[in-house]
């Protein structure tokens, strides 16, 4: 697996800032090296990834590469967000991952239904989430192809 690599920017959405601050060590723990941005619910999401108001400007809103999504998250939830995604022809083929509390077999179903690239339930423990972090950099970074974005 020598596969050049090549900087992808990784979008999480995440509305709790003590599982962003996590999520962000977690990251550097992994030695993980991406542009890292950070929206707080699924309003805000779209309106990155349409770049719209406060992410107006390519240069600080790049397309992602990679997003991580929460679902449970006020205005709009990841649930809601994933829904529009995925039927956006501009934005379908951008790889999200789940990244929530939830273990519910509902959440699992519809996330995979809508197009999820993965579902992962976030580990209760600080080395826990470096771990699951580290194998979805590997995965999504060093195993698969990227569309170009």
């Amino acid at each position: 697996m020598n596969k050049k690599y090549r900087p992808v920017t990784i979008l999480i959405a995440e509305d709790d800032p003590d599982d962003r601050l996590l999520t962000k060590d977690a990251l550097a723990e992994s030695r993980l090296v991406n542009d890292l941005h950070f929206v707080e619910d699924g309003l805000e999401l779209l309106d990155y990834l349409h770049q719209r108001g406060a992410y107006a400007n390519p240069q600080t809103a790049p397309r992602p590469g990679l997003i991580l999504l929460d679902l449970n998250m006020p205005r709009m939830d990841g649930r809601e967000a994933l829904a529009e995604i995925k039927v956006d022809p501009d934005l379908r083929r951008i790889p999200i991952v789940v990244l929530t509390t939830s273990k519910a077999e509902e959440d699992i179903l519809k996330s995979y239904d809508l197009g999820v690239g993965g579902f992962v339930t976030k580990p209760v423990s600080f080395d826990g989430l470096v771990e699951v972090i580290k194998a979805i950099g590997r995965y999504w970074f060093q195993i698969v192809e990227l569309p170009p974005s």
